[in-house]
Order: C-alpha cells, then structure tokens, then sequence
C-alpha cells in the first residue's frame, strides 16, 4: 500500500516539476533576453539499480531543459546537461538527489 501512496506522490511530484520547466523555457523562449546559463552537472546514484538509473535518466530527460547524458562506468555518477545552471549548481545538484533520487529510488 505505501508504494502505491509513494507512486502517487512521485506522480504529481514530477507532473509539478515538468509544469514548472515548461514556463521556465516558455519565458526564455518568449523574452527577448537570453536568460539561459547552460552546464552539465554530475549527480550522486550511488546504490541505485539499472532499472532506477533507467528510470532517473529518462525522467530528467523527459523534463524541459534537462538533458541525462551519460552514466559513469563505476554507475556512481549521472552526468546531465541543463539550460539553467544558474551559478547554482551544488543546490540544483542536491536538489535532484533528493527529490528525484530518492522518490525513485522509492518507487522503482
């Protein structure tokens, strides 16, 4: 029971987090500023299975301005690319560990 309650949450988590991108790259894309700083991020999975990996990559794929590039042979790190580094990349980085990580980790 509480995987479905975890599956229900990751849902509407990521349906929030996709909504929010898509304004985000909507704005950039109907401004006249350019207001994207792009960087690739290294992101701890540390422990997670193939079938997470899978899972997390895509997801993060699937989300406006984030691209998953590679998984490091040792599967300790997801490198990923993004439109909007923003010069905060340790909070960005920690952010996609806890919430995406561990709502995956959680359900998969």
């Amino acid at each position: 029971m509480s995987r479905i309650f975890a599956t229900i949450a990751f849902l509407l988590f990521y349906i929030k987090e996709v909504v929010k991108s898509n304004f985000r790259v909507a704005q950039d894309v109907l401004t006249p500023e350019f207001g994207m700083e792009p960087g690739v991020i290294a992101v701890n999975v540390e422990g997670m299975t193939d079938r997470q990996l899978l899972f997390m990559a895509n997801l993060i794929t699937m989300t406006p301005g984030t691209l998953g590039l590679y998984v490091s042979e040792d599967h300790t790190r997801l490198y990923i690319h993004t439109m909007y580094a923003d010069g905060q990349i340790d909070a960005m980085v920690t952010e996609l560990e806890n919430d995406y990580g561990r709502r995956v980790r959680r359900v998969f």
